[in-house]
């Protein structure tokens, strides 16, 4: 009778697959740690090896088709961020604002003229200039998922450097957005005969693109900023126990929300969400819970987080990403793509170290995956953007990016220590 029921049992298959996606994420950072990098590529590097696995007995799950898998991972890296910016305030934030946008606006145009030159000269002749477009614009894209766990395990998230690294990502996901929205709306154009009519919606897509983001930050920002203490000190009231801790993800999950309704990543609402709450707007439930809500969350970025990673080595195709020609390509764009981004962190200012911005700008992860994504729905005269062999090479050089990324950014974060954006950082965040 038992056996029966697990058999017929629709969650067990779920069940399992959560076993060896956790497991295999603890024992692939483990063994990273031992080779001194960052917990994060041992992880990317298991769901890469999961989906050759799979590729070679189909009895290890698929985990890159998996809704379980999706749905947590996609849940793991909004935690994730959300406790980043529980990390930071909107005045601190504010400080590196400046060096936030000059490092941004370099980390976009750079990437994207190397890749736009790379690809310029490594597709065949005949290759339309679109694609060489849509490459450029894969490149220019950042994944702080990444990098924000690297500065965590590091102890580098309060840094000068963290900050600068935290608000460029945000600004880049604008920029890099419009740029996607540009390019994507460009084939559609051309591939239909002509700029002229469709020039024109893309300039209003692009307008009201760019309205729609500045217009949610603006208000998560201040309005979010005047809203948020009134109503936590109205939840102060409730009598439930274990209040704090539910009320602050689902504040989270909203901004999340509301930023993909404005055409953002729903990260960079959950991290809007965790720069708003600041210590002084929730201290009666920290007090009466005898617990920070930093100290809340920490439990289930260490559980969900490295889903996500495995996630994202996972959706990797292994064989079309090792054949020579392919691997060549990758290589190459990988390395523009780093040398783009490394540039960026010299826009940092004074009093930063550019290395570590550089580093911490180079990983592409799920937004570069984004873009891929929609380039291969892309069509071209009746036919896809992008070739198998094209799309593989692009990918290939955005799984570059994300372990060069991390691997460099620990490495220099380890040679040096942080510089702490004020040494009453402690105080700032209680008053």
């Amino acid at each position: 009778m038992t056996l029966a029921f697990l058999v017929h049992d629709p969650l067990a298959g779920t069940l399992m697959l959560l076993a060896l996606l956790w497991l295999s994420a603890k024992v692939g950072g483990e063994l990273a740690v031992r080779l001194k990098l960052p917990a994060v590529t041992g992880e990317l590097a298991v769901g890469l090896a999961l989906t050759a696995l799979h590729r070679a007995w189909p009895l290890v799950p698929e985990v890159a088709a998996s809704p379980a898998a999706e749905l947590l991972g996609g849940l793991g890296v909004v935690v994730l961020m959300f406790a980043v910016g529980l990390e930071s305030t909107v005045p601190q934030m504010m400080k590196v604002g400046a060096a936030s946008l000059r490092v941004a606006s370099i980390g976009v145009v750079a990437p994207m003229a190397a890749g736009l030159a790379g690809a310029w000269l490594l597709l065949p002749e005949g290759a339309p200039f679109v694609l060489d477009l849509f490459i450029g614009a894969c490149l220019c894209a950042t994944s702080i998922g990444i990098s924000a766990q690297v500065l965590r395990e590091k102890g580098a998230a309060d840094s000068v450097e963290g900050r600068i690294i935290v608000g460029a990502a945000v600004v880049d996901d604008v920029l890099g957005l419009l740029v996607l929205v540009a390019v994507s709306g460009l084939v559609g154009a051309s591939a239909t005969g002509g700029l002229g009519g469709p020039g024109g919606s893309l300039g209003s897509e692009l307008a009201r693109t760019l309205l729609l983001a500045l217009g949610f930050l603006a208000a998560a920002l201040t309005l979010g900023r005047v809203a948020t203490p009134r109503l936590f000190r109205l939840a102060s009231r409730f009598r439930g126990e274990q209040v704090l801790l539910p009320l602050g993800l689902g504040f989270a999950f909203l901004l999340a929300w509301l930023g993909s309704l404005a055409g953002l990543a729903s990260i960079v609402g959950a991290y809007a969400a965790g720069l708003i709450l600041e210590p002084a707007h929730i201290v009666d439930l920290e007090h009466r819970e005898k617990h920070s809500l930093e100290e809340l969350v920490h439990p289930l970025v260490t559980v969900l987080s490295p889903l996500f990673f495995v996630l994202m080595g996972a959706k990797v195709d292994p064989t079309a990403l090792f054949r020579p020609r392919t691997l060549g390509f990758a290589a190459v764009l990988a390395l523009l793509g780093v040398a783009g981004k490394y540039v960026a962190g010299y826009t940092g200012g004074r009093g930063t170290r550019a290395a570590v911005v550089g580093w911490g700008m180079v990983p592409r992860g799920e937004v570069g995956l984004i873009f891929v994504a929609t380039g291969a729905q892309l069509q071209w005269h009746g036919t896809p953007l992008l070739s198998p062999d094209i799309q593989a090479g692009i990918i290939g050089a955005l799984l570059l990016t994300t372990v060069a990324g991390p691997v460099g950014l620990g490495w220099v974060l380890s040679r040096q220590a942080p510089k702490a954006l004020t040494t009453s950082h402690r105080r700032e965040r209680e008053g």
